[in-house]
């Protein structure tokens, strides 16, 4: 096994999850859901959905910046984190987990840097969340202040500080090589081995200490004890996390101490040191209480809390059975009633429509952005096509959310993101209606929802050069013939032309989100942009299927 730059890690793919097992071991008030290494979440030990009475506030991003975000999660500040890969997103699965776990009936508030990453992601969990129920408001953070106005949507990003430029001190080891044993101002350590994975560097340091052999330390078998991880100033939270969450397990089970605090932080540095030392020190209650008194000196980890530690992790939560829905109404219904027919014969039409469209989409889309359109969109129609057999249709409701859980299923890229955020939309607002038979006026609303969703994650909006130029004329339209007085086939035709019109007006649309942004207009203007030429076509295609089998009597 090879180890760039000497850090004290075990598996490069492990450094996420055993960090946080390392901060959950020093911090008693954390816990994290046992969903490794999907679901890397850190939440208040004091919260549970069932009972908190407050908002619950939830940060997240990639990892590597510690001690952002799970490092300020506790009573004032975060009631949960989502932790993604080093410099990562979290997966939507892992920011609903963390939704489900700690949100009550008061709702919870998502703070998300203004990445497209996180915006989608947090996004697309946020409406799925909505859709089962739950309260949920997202803010968007963008206070970087070293860029220019912005040309498009990606806009200012997120931070959390700036950047400093430290001066490191020299490596007088090779290549490969640490040092055991040395002090804090630099001195070379007692002896040079191999770098090793952090597990067998704390196994030796543990050994060296409590060697019944040097009688270092009057620690025994059965003692209570007091844990430091301590940084010397350049090894990073993460590293000191990993480490604490690998010793405490090995003072408990192989040396048979009971560990009753753990501080892991840089308490005693050497400017810019690589490296950490541990510390051990035997412990009772008084030298416990005395740890534990109220000090204002700005850096002794406060958040170290006394008494019982609760259990490093608990269940990942499941989502809200489809309990209040029998298995049987979740599946095709042995006979469709006038709603279900129309359903069916719109989704059809629809994905077949987008199936034949293939070609032009990816010869679009190869022009002004990476050629796959088509591709991914002929994915999504496919798999409606193959699960609608299994839609319960004579739930409208029900089978948006399906036709959302079917395109999650296989289409990739922000094109799948943004097509879930719409149907789970559309779910969420059918679902406030408790009629079984959802009219027109809920249809044209269910759509308005969706595209305000769409706009709100992706960040689009009219004459961005999106689905959304095909979207909302068709939304707009649709509004406007229904409270005109024509019956819904006729408006949903009507409509559905509206929206080829705004799928071919984005030829003279400047983009400004996607890759077509850094196309030439020269070139932008002799092409539709795909994503709305797709949305306009399924649209289209569905309108004239229902017009031509149940005209205006639908």
């Amino acid at each position: 096994m090879v180890f760039q730059g000497k850090k004290l890690i075990n598996d490069p793919n492990d450094v996420v999850t055993e960090f946080i097992e390392g901060l959950v071991e020093t911090y008693p008030g954390m816990q994290f859901l046992d969903g490794f290494p999907e679901v890397k979440v850190v939440l208040r030990a004091d919260v549970s959905r069932s009972t908190y009475d407050k908002v619950a506030i939830i940060s997240g991003g990639g990892s590597g910046h510690e001690p952002a975000h799970a490092g300020f999660v506790g009573e004032g500040m975060l009631t949960a984190a989502i932790c993604g890969d080093v410099f990562a997103s979290p997966p939507v699965d892992s920011i609903l987990a963390g939704i489900r776990a700690v949100t009550g009936p008061m709702g919870c508030l998502l703070i998300v840097k203004n990445y497209t990453g996180d915006r989608l992601n947090f996004g697309l969990a946020a409406e799925q969340a909505k859709s089962e129920g739950y309260k949920v408001e997202t803010v968007i953070v963008g206070d970087d202040c070293a860029l220019p106005p912005p040309r498009g949507i990606a806009g200012r990003r997120g931070l959390a500080g700036t950047i400093l430029i430290h001066k490191v001190t020299s490596d007088r080891l090779g290549p490969g090589k640490m040092e055991l044993g040395l002090g804090i101002h630099g001195e070379p350590g007692a002896a040079v081995a191999d770098i090793q994975p952090v597990d067998v560097v704390v196994s030796h340091v543990l050994d060296q200490i409590l060697s019944p052999e040097t009688n270092y330390v009057p620690i025994t078998r059965g003692n209570r004890v007091v844990l430091m991880i301590n940084g010397l100033g350049a090894t990073p939270m993460m590293e000191l996390m990993i480490a604490s969450g690998k010793a405490v397990p090995k003072l408990q089970l192989e040396h048979g101490l009971a560990v009753d605090r753990v501080y892991t932080g840089s308490f005693m540095t050497s400017i810019d040191m690589a490296g950490f030392s541990i510390t051990i020190m035997r412990a009772d209650e008084t030298i416990l209480q005395r740890l534990d008194a109220a000090t204002k000196a700005p850096y002794w980890p406060v958040g170290v809390a006394a008494g019982n530690h609760p259990p490093a992790k608990i269940p990942v939560p499941m989502p809200p059975s489809r309990s209040t829905k029998s298995d049987e109404s979740l599946s095709r219904p042995p006979q469709l009633n006038r709603q279900g027919q129309i359903l069916e014969v719109a989704i059809e039409a629809a994905a077949n429509a987008v199936i034949d469209l293939m070609d032009s989409l990816n010869d679009w889309d190869s022009k002004v952005g990476d050629g796959d359109c088509g591709s991914t969109m002929y994915r999504g129609a496919t798999a409606i096509l193959e699960d609608i057999k299994n839609y319960p249709l004579n739930d409208a409701a029900q089978t948006v959310n399906e036709l959302g859980s079917s395109v999650r299923r296989v289409m990739g890229g922000t094109s799948g993101i943004i097509y879930t955020i719409f149907f789970k939309a559309a779910y969420a607002q059918l679902t406030a209606s408790s009629q079984s038979i959802v009219t027109a006026k809920q249809w044209a609303e269910a759509l308005e929802a969706s595209i305000a969703a769409v706009s709100k994650y992706g960040g689009a909006s009219a004459g961005y050069r999106t689905l959304l130029d095909a979207l909302i004329p068709a939304s707009a339209m649709l509004q406007e013939r229904l409270n005109a007085g024509d019956d819904p086939c006729t408006a949903f035709v009507l409509s559905s032309e509206a929206a080829c019109n705004g799928a071919e007006s984005t030829k003279h649309m400047q983009a400004q989100a996607g890759r077509s942004t850094y196309i030439s207009g020269e070139i932008l203007a002799s092409v539709p942009d795909p994503g709305a030429m797709a949305a306009a076509t399924w649209y289209r295609a569905a309108a004239l299927a229902v017009k031509e089998k149940y005209g205006a009597s639908s």
